[in-house]
């Protein structure tokens, strides 16, 4: 390729000929941005310290919202849970299942009795309630960040409907 070639090419890129083919690339392209952002993977800005230190406020992440269709949430899974619609998400993680019992004493949480590890917990607490049994179709979810007072976290059962997916990171 000689200059002029290769002036031409850089030209053609940014600058296009506004014929009927460029007009049905730019519409192939917002259609399927808009399924993909609107349906698939919806973005996202973290708000809130619920998940620090794995997910930090004010982060931008998208949700993956496919992560389910073949498979059911499992214990250790980060959700968005559906607070409000698809404009309202909580970012929480799933620690029991349908039909088990939990209890937080001197904050450890208690499985069937058992204790669970839980490495994603960076910070200690002391809460203590419970026990509490998962309603069948729902998950227990709770935020990482176990340093705040129990009262200014939201947590609890949410039916399994109501999540959206998980993060993609």
């Amino acid at each position: 390729m000689d200059r002029n070639d290769i002036s031409n090419a850089v030209m053609g890129f940014f600058f296009p000929k506004l014929n009927r083919k460029f007009f049905l690339r730019i519409g192939i392209i917002a259609i399927s941005a808009f399924v993909i952002f609107k349906w698939v993977c919806l973005p996202m800005k973290i708000s809130g310290k619920s998940m620090e230190p794995t997910y930090h406020d004010g982060r931008f992440n998208f949700c993956w919202h496919p992560a389910y269709t073949f498979s059911k949430p499992e214990r250790g899974d980060v959700v968005m849970v559906r607070f409000s619609g698809n404009s309202i998400m909580l970012l929480k993680r799933i620690v029991a299942l349908e039909g088990e019992t939990l209890e937080f004493m001197n904050g450890t949480l208690h499985i069937n009795g058992k204790a669970l590890e839980e490495p994603y917990v960076a910070y200690s607490c002391d809460w203590n309630f419970g026990p509490v049994q998962v309603k069948k179709g729902y998950v227990y979810v709770i935020g990482d960040n176990r340093n705040v007072p129990v009262a200014n976290h939201q947590f609890g059962q949410t039916p399994v409907q109501r999540i959206a997916g998980t993060p993609l990171w």
